[in-house]
């Protein structure tokens, strides 16, 4: 075995970061769909040649923690079949995929003959078949009304395009576009293959499986004492799910019950409510991610995202649970359960970790436009990322952030640009700015929110929301204050107003039809009467904070606000 030198363990470990994060601008320059170039919602990583994590750059971090589970899959199934040049292609929820929408692209990478490791994107894709167009079907009740299932299937084999394999995939598929990300991200792990082959071929392959495992173990023990600040014991917490698509009034409870023990975490969902019969599921890959990277929240930031840091962690998720549906159960929704996962473990860890936790984050309420832009006569697929983005919760310290989005996505998934919105669709923008008040008021306020309006510029347009915002505000703690409730609404043309459900599909929007959107803030921390009056003030002055709420809950006086 090579002898450790901690320099070069050094060099390896910022060497795997900068090889994700020129993949993850590969896609950024490459992709065509704004889900994906700006919205950035995809993820790229580095695995060694059994699929173990050496790095992620996690533009979506629920994405990031679903691909090791496949690699792994893929290593195993294709065993004595994997040759320089391969590429496979994987979107399939039941063998460790995610999302049907989330589809993968993973490339073994080889010096000589021998496998040293993978390459891997994963990316949201605008369409990937199924009976709605966008892939978010909330009548849906089994796999195949959702989505193309695309178990691990080789695409390219010792660098040969296997061309009837992939006509097969794209016939399925309704948007060209669709084509042209994949090859994008086809084209991203080519590029990490390539950075990672030079790393070795400086370094040798000796030195390079050698410091790899020095690596892991160096990081496990990172988490290790990470886990060791806790104290030991039994913790029990709660999150809700409002509404599975198809039963008005249902609601789902996640439990958790997380043991400490020393240097070992575990996260048991035994006692969580049992599957659903709409979409609103998920699965254990995206179900495991969201606890991992709640926990990673709460913990040293500067921990390398590799194999090790995972060791540690036991999560236990039985098999028919709404967080892990058994075949062929629908499961579009799972990546979504992510902030009532998440709100089950902050108020699990909240009594033992209180300057780690944040209050509740604003839950999702989203939608997706379909249609014909009669500009270009296309079709277009349109995620409201702009609009869905509420604000985090605060924490001891620190004020939440303002329109930073979904817990699951802690921040990666960014703004559409304003005149590109215009362009790839053929609505028109009205308003899309910060909101008053929408924030849960604390010693640390939570994050503001944001109101989004535009115009449907297509007719026959078809509209799907999905979330859970318009039921549970983000929540306060320690007495801090919960925050507002999201909406959707619809005002038509001849003066019709349309409240969408939390999850439905509504065809024929008209042309003309004013798309009115909050997405809310996140819950306070403390009490609000603590607050920095001279903070209070300026917000005051700056419209974050209105006169009457700064009177009404933070116990401003009036020679307060004029001082």
């Amino acid at each position: 075995m090579s002898k450790i030198d901690p320099i070069l363990l050094s060099v390896y470990a910022r060497t795997f970061k900068s090889i994700t994060d020129e993949m993850s601008i590969s896609m950024e320059q490459t992709t065509r769909s704004p889900i994906l170039c700006e919205a950035k919602d995809y993820v790229t990583g580095l695995y060694d040649a059994d699929g173990r994590m050496l790095e992620q750059t996690e533009n979506l971090p629920i994405l990031a923690f679903s691909l090791a589970p496949v690699c792994k899959h893929i290593r195993k199934l294709f065993d004595g079949e994997i040759y320089p040049g391969d590429v496979f292609f994987h979107n399939d929820v039941f063998s460790l995929g995610n999302q049907n929408n989330d589809v993968a692209v993973f490339k073994p990478v080889f010096v000589g003959e021998q496998l040293v490791g993978w390459t891997a994107v994963k990316g949201h894709q605008a369409d990937i078949g199924g009976n709605v167009a966008g892939g978010y079907n909330p009548n849906a009740v089994e796999v195949w009304q959702e989505a193309l299932r695309i178990p691990a299937v080789k695409i390219v084999e010792r660098g040969k395009l296997r061309r009837d394999v992939w006509n097969l995939i794209f016939a399925n598929v309704r948007l060209d576009i669709v084509q042209h990300d994949m090859k994008a991200e086809m084209g991203a792990c080519t590029v990490g293959e390539r950075r990672l082959v030079e790393l070795l071929n400086k370094y040798g392959v000796d030195s390079y499986e050698a410091h790899k495992q020095a690596l892991f173990d160096a990081t496990r023990k990172m988490m290790e004492a990470e886990i060791a600040k806790i104290p030991n014991g039994n913790y029990a917490g709660e999150g809700y799910v409002y509404f599975d698509g198809r039963h008005v009034g249902s609601k789902y409870t996640i439990r958790v019950d997380i043991e400490v023990q020393d240097r070992h975490i575990k996260f048991d969902y035994s006692r969580t409510d049992p599957q659903t019969n709409g979409f609103v599921n998920g699965t254990y890959t995206s179900s495991a991610s969201a606890t991992i990277l709640t926990l990673l929240q709460m913990v040293n930031p500067d921990i390398p995202h590799n194999e090790g840091m995972v060791q540690p962690i036991e999560i236990v998720i039985p098999e028919g649970t709404i967080l892990n549906a058994a075949y062929p159960k629908a499961t579009t929704f799972g990546n979504h359960l992510c902030p009532p996962n998440a709100d089950a473990i902050q108020r699990a860890l909240a009594p033992v970790m209180p300057d780690r936790v944040t209050a509740g984050w604003n839950n999702l309420l989203a939608s997706l436009t379909t249609g014909i832009d009669p500009g270009t006569n296309e079709k277009y697929v349109d995620i409201g990322f702009m609009g869905l983005k509420g604000g985090s919760g605060g924490m001891r310290g620190t004020d939440g952030y303002d329109h930073i989005g979904m817990i699951d996505a802690s921040g990666g998934v960014l703004d559409q640009d304003y005149e590109m919105f215009e362009q790839q669709t053929p609505h028109t923008l009205i308003r899309h700015e910060l909101l008053t008040d929408s924030a849960g008021a604390g010693e640390w306020r939570g994050g503001l929110g944001v109101e989004t309006v535009f115009e449907i510029g297509s007719d026959d347009t078809q509209l799907v929301t999905f979330g859970d915002g318009d039921f549970e505000p983000a929540f306060g703690l320690f007495g801090g204050k919960e925050a507002g409730l999201n909406f959707i609404r619809l005002n038509y043309p001849d003066g019709q107003t349309v409240v969408p459900k939390n999850k439905d599909l509504i065809t024929g929007v008209p042309k003309g039809t004013v798309y009115h959107q909050v997405a809310s803030g996140g819950g306070g921390y403390g009490n609000p009467k603590k607050r920095d009056r001279k903070l209070l003030r300026e917000e005051v002055r700056n419209g974050v904070i209105s006169k009457d709420a700064a009177m009404r809950d933070y116990g401003m006086t009036e020679a307060e606000l004029k001082a």
